[in-house]
């Protein structure tokens, strides 16, 4: 499996977020030049998993954000703190959003 989430681009619309499962998860969420503007995950608190936590994003279009991608993962918290340093290892700064509430004791990540 590569570090990055190289999936290809989603836009967001109702249609798309409802065919999404119910399932636990990381997503990436994309304004229309295609720059990362937001990395979030869907845990054991979202009521329907990603589709839930996509239609919120679809709602309150966070960043200007217009289309998304995703892993279902089960260890979410690890994987979304780990897209979160490769983010700042890429790009130097968190995503837009994600900058404006920063998690606790990030970490750094070396990517090849």
């Amino acid at each position: 499996m590569a570090i990055r989430m190289e999936k290809p681009w989603i836009e967001l619309t109702a249609e798309n977020v409802q065919a999404l499962p119910g399932q636990l998860g990381v997503f990436e969420l994309a304004d229309p030049q295609g720059r990362v503007v937001s990395i979030g995950f869907a845990g054991g608190r979202s009521l329907f998993g990603l589709r839930s936590e996509l239609e919120r994003a679809l709602r309150e279009r966070p960043g200007g954000a217009t289309r998304f991608r995703y892993e279902v993962n089960q260890q979410y918290m690890s994987r979304h703190r780990e897209l979160l340093m490769l983010h700042v290892a890429d790009h130097g700064s968190l995503p837009v959003v994600n900058g404006a509430d920063p998690p606790a004791g990030l970490g750094r990540l070396s990517p090849l």
